[in-house]
């Protein structure tokens, strides 16, 4: 069977918040958004922890999109995310993750950057203290799901995600904005789709 990116499909939207697809790198295509958060405020189609997804089937979701929830994990809960993650995914399927790249925000903080701002969010003003322990405002407000727990860098990512069974992975890391992404496969893909899929979701 051969993989390539689809044109359409069903992806989770695992750790959503308040975003919708609008708001992912499948906007204005023809994909259909699942929403999965543990927040109901947040309203999402489907309400639980990534560590625990039962209400999702086997092998009944095309693809997978984490943007900057798996650092709200406790280090030793990521391997159980990530076999959540590979237990949904059809043979084909594909998850693509986005975290905090903590080279980048270290280099602030051994400049004594700590706690001035990075760069300014919709949310506000981001500093290292914001990236490395979660949004401080949105905690200060009552929002404990923001603090993370643990954290990434490409290489850590990328063997977290070879450890759980993920065939291939192409990574990316933007030390301008202090993050990292990677497009990891369920099965092996031939190298020029993986690379054109990386390009067009990731920018690789």
């Amino acid at each position: 069977m051969e993989h390539y990116l689809q044109e359409q499909g069903t992806f989770l939207h695992v750790g959503c918040g308040p975003k919708t697809i609008a708001q992912t790198p499948f906007a204005g295509s023809q994909w259909q958004e699942l929403r999965l958060d543990i927040d109901e405020l947040v309203k999402p189609d489907i309400i639980g922890s990534i560590t625990a997804m039962p209400s999702v089937e086997n092998e009944s979701i095309d693809a997978i999109f984490s943007s900057h929830n798996i650092e709200h994990l406790y280090p030793h809960e990521v391997p159980i995310a990530l076999a959540e993650f590979q237990r949904v995914l059809r043979p084909g399927g594909f998850a693509l993750i986005t975290c905090p790249d903590l080279r980048s925000v270290c280099k602030r903080v051994a400049d004594d950057l700590l706690t001035e701002p990075a760069y300014t969010s919709p949310a506000g003003p981001i500093a290292p203290i914001d990236i490395l322990y979660g949004h401080r405002a949105s905690m200060a407000a009552g929002n404990l799901y923001m603090a993370h727990r643990c954290g990434f860098s490409e290489k850590v990512l990328v063997g977290s995600l070879q450890a759980a069974g993920f065939q291939q992975v192409a990574s990316l890391t933007r030390p301008q904005v202090y993050d990292l992404w990677a497009l990891a496969t369920k099965e092996k893909w031939p190298e020029q789709h993986l690379q054109k899929a990386a390009k067009q979701l990731i920018g690789k």
